[in-house]
């Protein structure tokens, strides 16, 4: 882990597909939020790199930028199938911040080690200041809710 990098892992006790079924589904992105910010989300699962989705945000739930609700759009930068998902987010913010949230999925012998990091080494240097928006705890408490979601057949 970097100063411009979280990643942080837990082993969910189910295969990599029903894990990526729910990080490929734009609705799975509001389940799993521990932030409180994405309220919904328009589009169909994605399937492959450059692919997109919009997530309607609140950023009341921060109470740290006067933002209120807004969309964003989710661009896919990485997809490999039960593997890897990644993303930037465009938004209201102009230039775009520029920073990239993904999970990485490794099978076990039992389940699945899956990792959710969050990088703002890329972003525009204008918005480094503000990083992390997302603090450790709530990758950590996501990756709590995702396990959940997946363990209850998922979204």
């Amino acid at each position: 882990m970097t100063s411009e990098r979280i990643e942080v892992q837990r082993k969910i006790n189910a295969e990599p597909a029903a894990i990526f079924a729910v990080l490929s589904n734009p609705q799975g992105h509001v389940a799993i939020d521990s932030s409180g910010m994405l309220m919904g989300a328009t589009g169909q699962p994605v399937t492959a790199v450059g692919d997109s989705f919009e997530v309607h945000m609140d950023r009341e739930a921060l109470n740290d930028y006067p933002l209120g609700e807004y969309d964003v759009t989710i661009n896919i930068t990485v997809f490999e199938p039960d593997r890897e998902i990644a993303w930037t987010v465009d938004g209201v913010i102009k230039p775009p911040i520029g920073h990239t949230y993904g999970y990485r999925l490794e099978p076990t012998d039992d389940g699945t080690l899956v990792t959710s990091y969050y990088d703002w080494s890329e972003a525009d240097e204008s918005w480094k200041g503000i990083f992390p928006i997302i603090p450790e705890s709530a990758l950590r408490a996501t990756l709590g809710v995702l396990a959940r979601t997946v363990l209850r057949g998922g979204v």
